[in-house]
């Protein structure tokens, strides 16, 4: 097995994934699937989506061995959050 090497800088991965993302995946999964995952193939422009990450990254791979994968999440601007955030309290 082989290891995938990436092929862009981090930068003009970013910009090709958003591009993507922007114009040919956000209208079609921005209304119903907040929350969801999508992994994209910078280079066909491929892309996966599931409630997991890591599903849809592994969906993606298993149809593209060789993809050069960019993730972002449907209705954020961030994968995952770190750090200290609003508590949840309950009643």
């Amino acid at each position: 097995m082989s290891i995938r090497q990436p092929r862009y800088s981090k930068d003009e991965a970013a910009q090709r994934g958003e591009a993507i993302y922007d114009l040919d995946i956000l209208p079609q999964v921005e209304a119903n699937h907040r929350g969801k995952y999508v992994a994209i193939d910078i280079e066909t422009g491929s892309w996966e989506m599931d409630a997991d990450e890591i599903i849809a990254g592994d969906r993606l791979v298993d149809r593209i061995p060789d993809a050069q994968t960019w993730m972002t999440r449907i209705g954020y601007g961030y994968i995952r959050r770190f750090g200290a955030g609003r508590s949840r309290r309950t009643a």
